[in-house]
């Protein structure tokens, strides 16, 4: 009977390894048992890299880690000469959809899975979905291997109060819809949430004490209720930080969300380092908040920066996502432009950008959990995959090391998402997801963006093959 079960458990192993041809044409390894040899290791943990290892990969694990050449004939080697094996990244604020103009989105659901994967993201959280069915089968044929793309976990649709800013969500009405609505979502596969601009407090605590009641967690990008009035309520995540914190406007009124414009010019007159600010901190901090960086966009609306949107960037957008973006971008040092949007001719997001980062060090230095997300959202100039690794760059230039701004990126949230003893990290045991770059990101963060080789469950996927598979669809599908 135990060699029965014994043959089955392999057999349904065997068959949830097994890839469709949509998804094997992106693979560049996939071998019952591999080494990489000579590699340095930049583990997750913050940890200094460690030189000249030997990394075997087995059934979809790391099985074990070894600092002497490993010779093993069954085996196929990788020389890791000259390169860094990272684990994959795990961000918490991805979409699959798009900004299509006009305040609607396009669903990317054959972009972008592709441009995360190729980039070394293998783990992710959606941040709120237009189209939710869409991502939960996205992700069942993801899990099936049917579609090549990283490892889903689901956000529900947006809990936005009423009218809805955006055509594309529903807007509750009252605390019983909001815990419903949280209630129906989980029951369909959702396993995370996230509050939306426009919520009350009742609302906002009828979703937490739902999702909190099935085990599940829930985020907020919030502007009707400051960040300590969501950390009392109960909330587990934050979303953007200080630049959509509206609680230090003096004009703000209880549920309601204030000119976001207005807000953002009056929070310049504060001091990171001051006490209102960090009164804040200090209420994340006590209610065990975490806070998720999605700096790459709004690096895109700060003028004077090297360019954000390279041309491997702009090569994935399709002509008009590609005119809108280049177009948006144009007019970030107009000050008649500025003037007339802002009230004067400066670009504020060049001083609120430095606060943002200022913000996120601090949140983290005083103990902080801080994870990342890209959000590829804004003014189109950031994408699935390479605003990802924008994000791990952007990190170190707000003043932490490389090493902590991989960790965010890797460990912290996979520990976010109660899965640190699956992914996030390198150690025997663990899933071999992991990225192979040439280079060491330890000592030039950009580095990166060298990748070579991503492996999810142990299979090596060709990141320039899924880029290639996608180029000028960003914006289209």
């Amino acid at each position: 009977m135990k060699k029965l079960a014994l043959i089955l458990l392999l057999a349904a192993a065997a068959a949830a390894q097994t890839l469709s041809p949509a998804v094997t044409e992106y693979v560049k390894i996939d071998k019952r048992k591999i080494i990489i040899t000579g590699v340095r290791i930049i583990d997750g943990t913050g940890a200094p890299a460690k030189e000249k290892q030997d990394v075997t990969i087995q059934g979809g694990k790391i099985t074990s880690i070894v600092d002497n050449r490993f010779i093993d004939s069954d085996a196929t080697t990788i020389d890791g000469t000259g390169m860094t094996l990272m684990p994959g990244l795990v961000l918490l604020h991805e979409h699959m959809f798009y900004p299509a103009g006009g305040g609607v989105y396009h669903e990317m659901a054959y972009s972008f899975p592709k441009l995360y994967l190729a980039n070394g993201i293998t783990s992710l959280r959606t941040g709120g979905s237009i189209e939710p069915y869409t991502d939960i089968e996205l992700k069942k044929a993801i899990d099936a291997g049917k579609v090549a793309g990283p490892k889903i976990h689901v956000t529900g649709p947006y809990l936005e109060g009423s009218p809805p800013p955006i055509a594309q969500l529903h807007g509750i009405s009252n605390p019983d819809e909001a815990a419903k609505m949280v209630a129906f979502w989980a029951d369909a596969g959702a396993t995370s949430f996230k509050a939306y601009n426009v919520i009350t407090r009742a609302e906002l605590k009828a979703a937490i004490d739902e999702a909190h009641r099935r085990h599940l967690k829930l985020t907020g990008h919030l502007c009707s209720i400051g960040f300590r009035e969501a950390a009392e309520l109960g909330i587990d995540d934050l979303e953007h930080g200080l630049v959509v914190d509206t609680e230090f406007y003096p004009e703000k009124k209880p549920d309601a969300c204030p000119d976001p414009t207005k807000a953002d010019l009056d929070l310049m007159r504060l001091d990171v380092n001051g006490p209102e600010i960090q009164q804040t901190i200090h209420t994340l901090l006590e209610h065990h908040v975490a806070l998720t960086s999605t700096l790459p966009v709004f690096e895109n609306f700060v003028s004077g920066r090297p360019n954000p949107a390279p041309a491997r960037v702009l090569a994935a957008m399709s002509d008009v996502a590609k005119n809108n973006f280049l177009g948006a971008r144009a007019g970030l040092d107009d000050p008649a432009r500025n003037q007339a949007r802002y009230g004067q001719p400066v670009n504020p997001w060049n001083k609120l950008f430095k606060m943002e980062m200022d913000f996120e060090r601090s949140f983290a230095k005083q103990g902080g959990l801080l994870v990342a997300g890209t959000d590829p959202t804004g003014n189109g100039g950031t994408l699935a995959g390479f605003g990802s690794q924008r994000e791990v760059e952007l990190l170190v230039e707000a003043g932490f090391t490389p090493l902590e701004a991989i960790q965010i990126c890797t460990q912290n949230g996979a520990k976010y998402l109660g899965i640190e003893n699956e992914v996030g990290t390198i150690a025997p045991g663990k899933a071999a997801d992991l990225i192979l770059v040439k280079g060491a990101p330890d000592k030039n963060i950009s580095d990166i963006e060298n990748l070579q080789v991503v492996f999810k469950d142990g299979v090596g996927y060709d990141p320039q093959k899924l880029i290639d598979a996608v180029r000028g669809l960003v914006g289209i599908r």
